[in-house]
């Protein structure tokens, strides 16, 4: 049986620049994001987790490029989905130059249109400004350490 290679990538970020939209020679609609998703890591000197940003650049081909370019702008949350693709090319030093871009299948706009703060998170969080519903802390906590956790019965 032949292997299946997947190539997807699913990720929610906030927008450091506002979109660029240009147009190919054969009329085609091209859009450039760049994105910033954070990753979270502990600092071993002292022992703080931290954010570290990631930056990607995401295509954005046709009329949903467009939509991106006339709603979208810096600071906007929004959902990529789509898939990695390789270029490389030769500068004009001669120099070898690579880079991975995501090509997005999908791009879903996150938060109000007026937020741009970046805080908005992922729709349907509870903790978005102007939620009805707001976000209890006390589910952020983390768990005890040691101790009954009361799951005594749960045979693994």
């Amino acid at each position: 049986m032949a292997s299946t290679n997947i190539n997807r990538v699913v990720m929610t970020g906030n927008l450091t620049a506002d979109p660029e939209l240009r147009s190919l020679p054969s009329g085609m609609s091209v859009c450039s994001l760049r994105i910033a998703c954070n990753t979270r890591r502990k600092n071993a000197s002292t022992g703080e987790w931290e954010d570290k940003p990631n930056y990607f650049n995401v295509t954005v081909w046709g009329a949903q490029g467009e939509n991106a370019a006339r709603y979208l702008s810096k600071g906007r949350p929004v959902a990529i989905d789509g898939r990695l693709e390789w270029r490389e090319w030769e500068a004009q030093d001669g120099t070898k130059r690579q880079a991975t871009d995501i090509i997005a299948d999908s791009v879903q706009f996150l938060g109000s249109r007026d937020d741009s703060s970046g805080g908005g998170g992922f729709a349907g969080n509870g903790a978005s400004k102007g939620s009805d519903v707001p976000a209890d802390e006390g589910d952020f906590q983390p768990a005890p350490a040691g101790g009954t956790t009361g799951d005594d019965d749960i045979p693994f």
